[in-house]
């Protein structure tokens, strides 16, 4: 399932099929081949949004309908827009960006700065120093099943600040990945199929001169 979602994804970075010449026929074969992937992304992309729940929390039959998160209007949509914390902000935005991360296979940038937003909450020492190395474990040591893309430095630099644990251990990473999903992932998610379709209005509305 995951190589045809990538391939709708990919479609929109790598040229038309080759096989594919000029004129209106072609232009109209492309069009239609457009659509289908659109349609089949737009699709695997909801599937995740509805699968989307809390990191550790696994899906229950009582709780999955708690978990439900309600379709936001057009208007709310759009303010998705305005900024990157706008749709941080919101409960459904933020697991419809998940999703598109997910679909994009770089999903451990969100969950690092959710796993950091968390973090900073956190007031016993014990439980800063286990969940510091949890993190580290998960997202910044060579190899860790979700390692961010950060630099060296900032690594070594976390290796040691986990040491003796503080609520900034991460803040120099988080900002870093925060600042790659801005200005990356946030512009493509504003530009997908599925973010289109919620932003537009229903097309009940009919000319006022009608009769």
């Amino acid at each position: 399932m995951q190589s045809a979602m990538f391939l709708a994804v990919q479609h929109d970075c790598v040229p038309m099929d080759k096989n594919a010449g000029s004129g209106p026929k072609s232009e109209e074969k492309r069009e239609k081949m457009k659509r289908t992937l659109l349609k089949d992304w737009k699709t695997r992309l909801s599937y995740f949004l509805h699968n989307s729940s809390t990191p550790g929390k696994p899906k229950t039959s009582k709780k999955s309908k708690q978990q439900t998160f309600i379709k936001p209007s057009p208007e709310e949509a759009l303010l998705w827009s305005e900024a990157f914390d706008e749709l941080l902000a919101s409960k459904y935005g933020l697991a419809a960006f998940r999703a598109f991360l997910k679909s994009e296979f770089c999903e451990e940038n969100i969950e690092f700065w959710l796993a950091c937003e968390d973090f900073k909450k956190t007031k016993s020492p014990q439980k800063l120093s286990s969940k510091a190395r949890k993190i580290y474990t998960d997202f910044i040591e060579k190899e860790a099943p979700k390692e961010i893309n950060i630099d060296f430095q900032t690594k070594t630099l976390i290796a040691q600040n986990i040491q003796e644990a503080t609520s900034g251990c991460f803040t120099t990473a988080q900002k870093r990945v925060y600042s790659l999903m801005e200005n990356n992932s946030y512009p493509r998610f504003l530009e997908s199929e599925f973010y289109q379709d919620l932003c537009k209005k229903s097309q009940i509305t009919t000319d006022p001169h009608t009769t």
